[in-house]
């Protein structure tokens, strides 16, 4: 028998899930913040197509962050509070380069969304391995999402 989120009992199955979800929220800021740097770095005689992607992949990303921590919470967990637990629980790398080709940029945030998509399969496992439907279903859009990203930044790099 399947129980709802909010069924989710105290404890190691809070505690799994949280560790999950809130190293997607760390990760999430990291790649939404190399995404926006690429995006005001970009150049070349593709920049309008690659600014206007980067822009809007950069907001989708942004748009789950309140999603994860918000689940953190409704599941009874604790979330983020500073850019140093980012810091501690990402797993994506920043870039502090000061010149990358476009395309290096675009291959760059592919391998990262990819990994995201990793990340986001391993969250689900756990979810299934404790009933958690909801947070499942939160997860497979966003991993539909990542998937697409990752998919049009490959196309964009050939």
């Amino acid at each position: 028998m399947q129980v709802a989120s909010s069924d989710i009992q105290p404890g190691l199955a809070v505690a799994e899930l949280s560790d999950h979800l809130n190293g997607l929220l760390a990760d999430a800021f990291v790649l939404y913040l190399k995404t926006k740097n690429f995006h005001w770095h970009v150049s070349g005689p593709h920049f309008r197509d690659y600014h206007l992607m980067l822009d809007e992949q950069a907001a989708q990303i942004f748009s789950i962050t309140d999603d994860i921590a918000e689940r953190v919470r409704k599941i009874g967990g604790s979330t983020l509070r500073s850019i140093g637990g980012i810091a501690r629980l990402q797993r994506l790398r920043d870039c502090d380069e000061e010149s990358m080709s476009p395309h290096a940029m675009l291959r760059e945030l592919h391998a990262d969304n990819l990994k995201l998509v990793a990340l986001m399969l391993e969250a689900h496992d756990a979810c299934d391995d404790h009933a958690d439907v909801a947070t499942a279903g939160l997860l497979e859009n966003w991993i539909d999402e990542a998937q697409r990203r990752a998919w049009f930044l490959a196309e964009s790099a050939k």
